[in-house]
């Protein structure tokens, strides 16, 4: 599932922007939903729950430890 989706973690990734997470988020969410392109009526339920998984993302990210150092 989602395997275009990259690691976000190092040593995968040097550096992770929010531009980076909400992307990734976006991939899992059309995944999920089966929707590439939304009717308007679906349009608030997909981008609330990008903004809630991109914010997700970035809490695991900074929780993460990483061998030799913080993963983010």
């Amino acid at each position: 599932m989602c395997r275009s989706i990259k690691t976000l973690r190092p040593p995968y990734a040097d550096s992770v922007t929010e531009a980076d997470m909400r992307a990734a988020a976006l991939q899992y969410v059309r995944k999920i939903s089966g929707f590439r392109q939304l009717a308007a009526h679906n349009a608030e339920a997909f981008d609330k729950a990008v903004e809630a998984i991109a914010a997700a993302t970035g809490e695991l990210l900074d929780s993460l430890e990483v061998r030799g150092g913080a993963a983010r």
